[in-house]
């Protein structure tokens, strides 16, 4: 227990210090394994999870959804998507930030990544919402908020590196995302309703549409129900694998967008070159967490913190509320994948050691990085929205987003109690 503690207030120092996470993890585990077991079992040891790490197979899933959303960016489907969801709730009050909400949600059907969701609908929705006379907060409240429904909803890259990292079936985590992404919309979308309830004129109506103008709009956004439905469809019924799922959807996007004719040879390398250096990041960063991870499971840290935590509440549901309590908390002063990578190794264990599913645990920490994502001060959501719209102070982003907040952990406290929610589909995939 001394021996974990000790490395992880050497990373937080050095993170301080303004050391690279993936350096200091990789710092701190070989070190402490050297001294722990010596150099040459350490050197042997970590050089084994880097080899395996890097050369599983399943890792490929990373690179593949990536490459999958960038191409479904460039061929400008959000677009679509906020035009389809604004002809049905544009007229009501707030309308245009619910259906920045709305289609937030249907753009991350096709794309695994937080911030590439916020970054596109602030281009997209947020000149729409400016043109009708919308308040700074409503508007980039709700664009970070429905940004951090693209690591839930299907296909997630921070489900995949906790998959990987936990063992745990990376399709049945998937499809657990579903049901937890409606309900998050629902949440976002009571929280828009709630602030222009106290403030009708943060989100005045916009003109009603037709239902000819409605089902025209509808008919814009096939290509993104028939890439879900063929990805996560195709995982789902067990035609494919996660892994496989990911190389249909890449080259899926790739045909998508080649029809649309949005690509040209420099967009093809730029967009390559960007899923390159998103790869390499994330890859880093796993690796780094899977040596620190070795050292910890070395120590004796994960049992003795599932007997500290048991002896205060004898109730199994009340660890996992204060666990969700400790990273609600570490959400508002770390960043959030550095987070979970140095804390699932702590908490996983005992996660599993009293029997709860760990496919529910992967949604609620899904759940707990999405929430860190748009909590000032360090929220990344907020300062991608924040480069993009330099006119907008960013007090007024800090003061948008926490309608947001509260009922993210509304939505949190709800799938807590709840586990069916998240656990429904996947059973089926058992049968």
């Amino acid at each position: 227990m001394i021996e974990a503690s000790i490395g992880f207030l050497a990373i937080f120092i050095l993170a301080a210090m303004r050391v690279p996470l993936a350096v200091c993890m990789v710092i701190v585990g070989l070190g402490g394994l050297a001294i722990m077991r010596g150099w040459q079992p350490a050197l042997a040891s970590t050089s084994q999870v880097i080899f395996e790490t890097g050369f599983a197979y399943v890792l490929s899933v990373i690179p593949l959804f990536v490459l999958m959303g960038n191409f479904v960016a460039r061929a400008g489907l959000a677009r679509e998507l906020f035009q389809a969801a604004n002809s049905f709730v544009g007229h009501k009050r707030g309308g245009l930030a619910m259906a920045s909400v709305l289609a937030s949600g249907g753009f991350s059907s096709i794309c695994g990544s937080s911030i590439a969701t916020a970054a596109t609908m602030t281009r997209v929705a947020y000149p729409e919402m400016k043109r009708h006379g919308y308040k700074d907060y409503l508007s980039t409240g709700s664009i970070a908020a429905g940004g951090t429904l693209g690591i839930l909803i299907p296909p997630s890259t921070i489900m995949v590196i906790y998959g990987i990292i936990t063992e745990t079936d990376i399709g049945k985590l998937f499809i657990a995302g579903i049901l937890p992404g409606i309900v998050a919309v629902v949440c976002l979308c009571l929280a828009v309703v709630f602030v222009t309830w106290r403030n009708p004129e943060a989100g005045p109506p916009a003109e009603r549409h037709s239902w000819a103008e409605r089902l025209a709009a509808l008919r814009q956004i096939w290509g993104v129900a028939l890439l879900f439905g063929l990805v996560i469809g195709g995982i789902y019924g067990g035609v494919f694998t996660a892994t496989e799922g990911a190389g249909v959807g890449a080259a899926g996007a790739f045909i998508f967008a080649l029809l649309r004719g949005t690509l040209t040879p420099r967009i093809v390398l730029e967009t390559l070159q960007d899923s390159a250096r998103t790869t390499a990041m994330l890859f880093t960063i796993l690796i780094a967490a899977m040596v620190f991870t070795s050292f910890v499971n070395f120590t004796s840290m994960p049992g003795d913190l599932r007997d500290f935590i048991l002896q205060f509440s004898p109730d199994p549901i009340m660890v996992v509320v204060m666990m969700m309590v400790i990273y609600v908390l570490l959400g508002l002063v770390m960043e959030e994948l550095s987070m979970v990578l140095l804390t699932i190794p702590v908490f996983f264990p005992v996660i599993t050691g009293l029997g709860f599913d760990p496919v529910w645990f992967g949604v609620l920490i899904v759940t707990v990085i999405e929430i860190g994502m748009i909590s000032p001060p360090v929220g990344m959501n907020l300062f991608v929205i924040n480069s993009l719209l330099p006119n907008v102070p960013l007090n007024q982003i800090f003061r948008g987003v926490w309608p947001f907040v509260v009922a993210d952990i509304v939505r949190l406290g709800i799938l807590v109690a709840f586990p069916v929610i998240s656990l429904w589909l996947p059973g089926f995939m058992n049968r």
